[in-house]
């Protein structure tokens, strides 16, 4: 869980929010700067942040999924004009 989220994310969590993995016989690895850690399948992150309508670019927006628990005015008018 990450809390209090910007609209830019650390370019070192791309990996992670792409799943770019190494494989390694039966084993998986995901290349963290310039470490490698195991990874486990079942990982699951969670991004929050406190903004009503945030504006991810496409590639995280491709990779996510975003579910928004708030509705405000602004942020609902925000989507409507989305679509």
């Amino acid at each position: 869980l990450i809390e209090n989220l910007g609209e830019s994310i650390d370019a070192v969590l791309m990996p992670v929010i792409q799943r770019s993995t190494i494989a390694r016989g039966n084993k998986q690895f995901i290349k963290l700067g310039d470490k490698e850690c195991d990874f486990n399948p079942k990982f699951r992150l969670y991004l929050h942040t406190k903004l009503s309508n945030p504006h991810y670019p496409p590639e995280i927006q491709a990779e996510t999924t975003l579910v928004n628990f708030t509705v405000t005015m602004m942020g609902l008018e925000d989507q409507l004009l989305n679509l």
